[in-house]
């Protein structure tokens, strides 16, 4: 079920923007979470997200201070056993994928950028099990286990589309320029429908 896509195969600067990508489909995650629980600062997320887009900008490249990036990320790092609410797990991977794209920036050598893949993968994974189970429960409520098996999970419309939309950007960006003209591109691909990759409107 897992998506496995040859991202060493890519540039760092697709790989960064391959990632950059898939955090804007993540970020509204964790901006619905900040706003419901009153913790964290999405506009912090948001502002290193952009940084990472202009440092993409070769015509126009800043450079990142990774270390004082991080040190802001980890104060907006929500502890799970904190919240009785279950959208910290999805605003926990935004905050995590943002983090192991900064270390892989730093180090292309690392599985920081895999990581980013695969902390969207698990996210919506852990939502669609939790929707269905949901389901199920309002369906049968006396069943004592609710078992999920991983087909559920990988059939799935949100899941369907998560595994389209990260086929889709690695070979859109396998073959693009190393440009700004490519990140707006890619940005448009993947929120022409407006939603986070949990199915959430995302407000601009």
């Amino acid at each position: 079920m897992a998506i496995h896509l040859p991202l060493n195969k890519l540039s760092q600067w697709q790989q960064v923007a391959f990632c950059a990508a898939l955090l804007e489909r993540m970020l509204p995650n964790y901006q619905m979470f900040a706003e419901h629980v009153e913790f964290g600062d999405y506009k912090v997320l948001r502002n290193q997200l952009d940084l990472i887009w202009q440092w993409l900008d070769k015509a126009n490249r800043c450079k990142i201070n990774y270390d004082a990036q991080i040190a802001k990320l980890e104060e907006q790092v929500p502890d799970p056993d904190a919240f009785d609410f279950l959208g910290v797990f999805p605003a926990l991977d935004s905050a995590m994928a943002l983090m192991s794209l900064f270390q892989a920036m730093q180090d292309p050598e690392s599985d920081g950028f895999v990581n980013v893949s695969k902390l969207s993968e698990n996210s919506v994974s852990y939502y669609v099990e939790l929707s269905l189970a949901q389901q199920i429960d309002e369906i049968t409520p006396e069943e004592d286990e609710i078992v999920i098996e991983p087909q559920q999970i990988a059939e799935h419309p949100l899941m369907q589309w998560e595994i389209a939309t990260q086929n889709e950007l690695f070979d859109f960006l396998s073959t693009a320029s190393e440009n700004k003209a490519s990140c707006v591109k890619a940005k448009a691909m993947v929120l022409e429908e407006g939603l986070s990759n949990l199915g959430i409107e995302i407000n601009a």
